[in-house]
């Protein structure tokens, strides 16, 4: 039986948690995602703009992507079910 592998991350970003497939959702379950924080100003789309085995990771790729880590919140990704 083959083995599963996470999908890359290019695939992810700037989707939205709700439209993973169950198989994406199900691979990913347990990685930390940043999705930013809700303003009246900014009304932000819920994308995830960072995916990662632990907080700090996902710091560094909002970084690395020129955006700042504080206008984000960090939350886990639960399996689909």
């Amino acid at each position: 039986m083959a083995t599963l592998e996470k999908p890359p991350v290019e695939k992810i970003l700037g989707r939205s948690p709700d439209q993973l497939t169950l198989q994406e959702r199900q691979l990913l379950a347990g990685s930390w995602m940043a999705l930013e924080i809700y303003s009246p100003q900014t009304v932000p789309l819920r994308l995830i703009e960072a995916i990662g085995a632990s907080v700090p990771e996902c710091v560094s790729m909002l970084q690395r992507r020129g955006l700042d880590p504080m206008k984000f919140e960090y939350s886990v990704l639960k399996p689909p079910y």
